[in-house]
This record gives C-alpha cells, sequence and structure tokens, in this order.
C-alpha cells in the first residue's frame, strides 16, 4: 500500500505537521526527504532499507553520492537532497565563524571545524586568514588527503596568506582515525610554517588537530616553535 492510503496520523509528512518533529521516527523522517519510493515499496520503506544498510542515520553522514545512489530507489536527485539535509546538520551544529570575528581560544575553532569534519573519511587541511586584530578574514581549503595522508607545503599556506594581505593564520587538520595526538609529520610541518611565517611576518598562532570528540592545539600545549 502507497503511502497515500495510509490513515492521516501515520503518513510522516501529516505526522510532523500535526504532532511535531520529534514525534517523527528517523525512516519517517528519511521518507519524508525521499517523498516517494520505488514501484514495489514506499518511501518509508526504501527509507528502512537505507538506514538498515548504513548503520543507522550516523551512517548518511560520511557516504558518498555513489554510496547512495547503490541503494535501489535512490537515484542522483534523491541522494543530492540526504546529502543537501546532512550538510545543514553539520551547519547547523556548527558555531559560525564569521568575517571580522575574533578568534580568542583553540576551543572557538574545535567549536566550529568539530561537526563539519568529524565524519570525514580522508584529512582536510584548512588555514583561517587574521588581521593584525586577530579577527577572521576568511578560512580555506588547502588541502585533502586519505585516511592517514594529507601533503602539505608552506608554500600553498602562505601563498593564500599573502594574497588575503593575512597579519597572522590559524591552521588546522582533523584526524579520521580519531585518535587528535600529532604524528611526527604534523610536528615537522609546524615548524616549518612557523619558521615561514617568521620570513614572511606572518605570525602562526596555532595548529589545531581534530579527532572524535576532542582535540589537540599546539599553541595551548606551548609547541609553536621552530625549534
Amino acid at each position: 500500500m502507497g503511502i497515500h492510503s495510509w490513515p492521516s496520523s501515520e503518513r510522516p509528512r501529516e505526522r510532523l505537521l500535526q504532532q511535531g518533529p520529534e514525534s517523527v521516527s528517523d525512516a519517517q523522517l528519511l521518507a519524508i526527504l525521499l517523498r516517494v519510493g520505488r514501484q514495489d515499496s514506499s518511501a518509508v520503506q526504501v527509507a528502512m532499507e537505507l538506514l538498515e544498510r548504513l548503520d543507522g542515520v550516523q551512517g548518511l553522514s560520511n557516504r558518498s553520492l555513489e554510496e547512495l545512489c547503490a541503494i535501489p530507489g535512490i537515484g542522483p536527485a534523491k541522494a543530492a537532497q540526504i546529502l543537501a539535509a546532512v550538510e545543514l546538520g553539520k551547519r547547523t551544529l556548527s558555531t559560525p565563524l564569521t568575517t571580522g570575528l575574533r578568534i580568542g581560544a583553540s576551543r572557538d575553532l574545535y567549536h566550529h571545524y568539530y561537526p563539519l569534519v568529524r565524519d570525514l573519511r580522508y584529512e582536510v587541511f584548512k588555514v583561517v586568514l587574521l588581521d593584525a586584530k586577530h579577527r577572521v578574514i576568511r578560512d580555506m581549503t588547502i588541502s585533502q588527503g586519505s585516511l592517514t595522508v594529507n601533503i602539505v607545503h608552506p608554500r600553498e599556506v602562505f601563498n593564500v596568506a599573502v594574497r588575503e594581505s593575512a597579519a597572522a593564520i590559524v591552521v588546522l587538520h582533523n584526524h579520521p582515525s580519531g585518535n587528535p595526538d600529532p604524528s611526527p609529520e604534523d610536528y615537522a610541518l609546524t615548524q616549518r610554517l612557523v619558521t615561514a611565517g617568521d620570513i614572511l611576518g606572518i605570525q602562526v598562532l596555532d595548529h589545531v588537530v581534530i579527532g572524535d570528540g576532542s582535540y589537540i592545539s599546539f599553541a595551548d600545549k606551548g609547541l609553536m616553535s621552530s625549534s
């Protein structure tokens, strides 16, 4: 039976409108996004199958377009709707990092970026460009790597900083393994960045490594040194 033939109180959209979103199950919320199912299954049934295959709602957060489209009844349009909803959820949880905001502590960066990178299965290296008063100019992604490798050259970081007339920068990246402890490569890169920044007159304030629910700040640990 199609959803249109269900009692009004059991239809996902009507239930949400009448009783609020908290009254709707994960599968029903997903069915509202999908709108329609496939020939032999309702949108709710497709949603239940998708959640079962991907280990629940959390499994949606790090899936690719191709992985979603592998589920029968999920085409590119529906997959795009799901990915858009997931990304909106991440951005809702993220503390705003807007132009002109003054960065006061490493936890400010962590609270902003953790929801955005916690489910990634690859490393992302970002730079936050700051003015002389340590206010945000903008942030940029410098590189994307693999599960364990993310090759970054100081030239790429400072090309951006010079172009945007930044007086200082903060760099950060995630560890998909969940362990935020810096690797030997992280220590070496930090030293090279600080040294290059000293030469260029652009202060490197911190290097933040984000793991699963925790982070390491080089500045907080007194590790921002080229020696």
